[in-house]
């Protein structure tokens, strides 16, 4: 594992990372692989120098997809499959792996750069707004 990173923190066998220190590794040639499904990450979006999307139900089917000369930070709302995913990925020989704690919640709130899409916004009552609101077109 440190090959690929020099920060972060472990625990339970997973790198986790701050999203400012993903940010920081990224800007340096890591890939941020957002973990989301779309309906999530069509409102937010995380704004990365390299950034794979790659929903965390198809990742068994295009894991051998992900380069395994590249680290690799998983992300996602809030940390959780993200963290599913690195033991997926660790599970299956990759090294390379590492968990962006917090998401893009924090991500976020951390004053780093994101896209939004205003006509695909979301609702939810956590700060994630994970449901799909409905269209804002207005009904005639």
């Amino acid at each position: 594992m440190q090959k690929w990173f020099d920060r972060g923190f472990t625990a339970h066998g997973v790198l986790n990372l701050t999203p400012m220190e993903s940010f920081e590794l990224c800007k340096r040639g890591a890939i941020l692989v957002d973990v989301r499904e779309e309906y999530m990450w069509a409102f937010k979006m995380f704004k990365a120098e390299k950034l794979l999307y790659l929903p965390y139900s198809e990742l068994d089917h295009h894991f051998e997809e992900l380069p395994k000369d590249s680290p690799l930070i998983f992300a996602d709302s809030v940390g959780l499959k993200s963290r599913e995913s690195v033991l997926f990925m660790q599970e299956r020989g990759y090294d390379n792996a590492a968990n962006m704690a917090g998401g893009i919640v924090d991500w976020e709130r951390d004053g780093l750069p994101i896209n939004t899409d205003i006509t695909a916004r979301l609702s939810g009552s956590c700060a994630c707004q994970l449901k799909p609101r409905e269209s804002l077109k207005r009904k005639t």
